[in-house]
Formats: C-alpha cells, sequence, structure tokens
C-alpha cells in the first residue's frame, strides 16, 4: 500500500507542477474563440490522468493513516492525510468551480482564481512527497 501511496503522491505532485507552471498559464492564450473547446480538452483529458493517481492516493492514504509501517514517524501519516484533505477541499470548492465557468469560454477572474488556489494544491502535495517517503519503508 506505501507503493500505490509514493506513487500517487509523486505523480500528482509531477502533474500539478506541470500544470501550475506551464499549463494554467497558457490558457490565458488561447484565445476567447478557442478557450471554451481547449478548456473542454484540459478538463476530459487532465482527467484520465489525475482522477485514478488522486482515487489511488486518497484510498492508499486511509489505510495507511488506520495502519502507519511501524517504523513511520507517528505524525507522518496524520499530517500526510491532512494536507490531502486540504488538497480535496479546494479542489471540490475552488478548482472543478473555476474549471467549470471556464467551460463556457475564457473567465479572467475565474482563470486568475484558479491559478492563485491552485498554489494551494501544489505546496500541499510538496509537502506530501518526503511525508509519502517517510511512511515507505
Amino acid at each position: 500500500m506505501t507503493a500505490a501511496h509514493l506513487v500517487g503522491t509523486l505523480g500528482m505532485f509531477g502533474v500539478i507542477l506541470f500544470v501550475q507552471i506551464v499549463h494554467y498559464p497558457l490558457m490565458a492564450r488561447v484565445g476567447q474563440e478557442n478557450s471554451a473547446a481547449y478548456a473542454k480538452a484540459h478538463t476530459d483529458r487532465t482527467g484520465l490522468v489525475v482522477v485514478p493517481l488522486m482515487v489511488v492516493e486518497l484510498v492508499a492514504a486511509v489505510l495507511i493513516w488506520v495502519n502507519p509501517p511501524p517504523a513511520a514517524p507517528g505524525v507522518a501519516a496524520s499530517a500526510g492525510l491532512l494536507a490531502l484533505a486540504v488538497i480535496w477541499l479546494v479542489t471540490s470548492t475552488v478548482s472543478v468551480p473555476c474549471h467549470r465557468r471556464l467551460l463556457d469560454g475564457f473567465d479572467e477572474a475565474a482563470h486568475r482564481r484558479l491559478v492563485r488556489s491552485n498554489w494551494i494544491r501544489t505546496v500541499l502535495w510538496g509537502v506530501r512527497v518526503p511525508l509519502a517517503l517517510l511512511l515507505t519503508p
């Protein structure tokens, strides 16, 4: 389970870094005419990568929290799960609604909110990487 957790966390950290530094800033350059189609393609294609990784990571994190590896620091599983809870909260309450608005065409306020709020997820996945390594024997 710890290997699946590590793969999910490392995978999501890589994806979120790419999205934050490369993909989201480029969304503003697509142009109004193509932005809705671009947002739809982004949502569909990114979902194929992100949803399985996030689900594997969440299930593994909960199982590790319930039954942590004996050699792991006690706080690592709890801190990792707390960070993941905040990531899921920001995803569901901020990121998803922003993406839905962008499906109707480029909306500068929604895009700005998406980019700014995504830093929370980026930093928290960055925090989760060393925690996942601590939890992996």
